[in-house]
This record gives C-alpha cells, sequence and structure tokens, in this order.
C-alpha cells in the first residue's frame, strides 16, 4: 500500500510541475525570443550550488528568476560565479530537482564585475 502512495504522491507532482512549466511569464531585464517554436533567453545571473536532492549547481538570474541547467560545463560550476548565458527554457523536461526552470544553455561565459 506504501508503493501505491508513493507512486501517486509522485505522479502529483510531476503533474503539478508541468502546470507550473507551462504557465510561466517572460520575465522584466531577460531577453525572450521565441525561434522556431523555442523560448530562447539570455541574461546574467549567479551560479550557486544548492544543497538539495544531493547537491546541483542551478544559476538565478539578476531578474531573481532560477534556472536549472541541464548541461552545465565543469569549469562553470563555481558557487558565485557571475555569468551572461543563453539558453532554450525546456517546457518538456521535468527534473528530480524541481528548482528552477530547466534551461538547455547554448552559451555561458564567465562575466567580470567591474568596481567603481
Amino acid at each position: 500500500m506504501k508503493g501505491m502512495h508513493a507512486a501517486v504522491l509522485v505522479a502529483m507532482l510531476l503533474s503539478l510541475a508541468g502546470a507550473v512549466l507551462l504557465i510561466q511569464e517572460e520575465q522584466p531585464g531577460m531577453g525572450n525570443v521565441n525561434v522556431e517554436g523555442e523560448n530562447v533567453i539570455s541574461g546574467t545571473g549567479t551560479v550557486v550550488y544548492v544543497r538539495l536532492e544531493g547537491g546541483f549547481y542551478g544559476i538565478i538570474g539578476n531578474d531573481g528568476k532560477r534556472y536549472y541547467p541541464l548541461n552545465l560545463p565543469e569549469e562553470y560550476r563555481v558557487d558565485g560565479l557571475t555569468v551572461r548565458f543563453e539558453g532554450v527554457l525546456r517546457s518538456d523536461v521535468a527534473t528530480f530537482h524541481m528548482w528552477g526552470t530547466p534551461i538547455e544553455l547554448r552559451s555561458i561565459e564567465a562575466s567580470v564585475l567591474r568596481k567603481g
């Protein structure tokens, strides 16, 4: 009986995650472009190490939106690193971590902050 409850709970969580991803709104300050059915965004943000579900890296955009990069290169897995990135929002993907919006990165580079 416990296995059935767990399966129902997982199914409900995946359905909820899918619904949340479907009703996302574009964020001001981020470049959103729909190219051939893809929602391509670009922006700047900070790479963060999230200590949930065994730990993983995410990107928090300067607009406060959280992104879960599906293909973050190893050299950019640095907590606190400021980056510029471009990628495709993947509303067709559900992740185990359920943190942020899944994004398939097309480009990423470290951004140098200038102190004035």
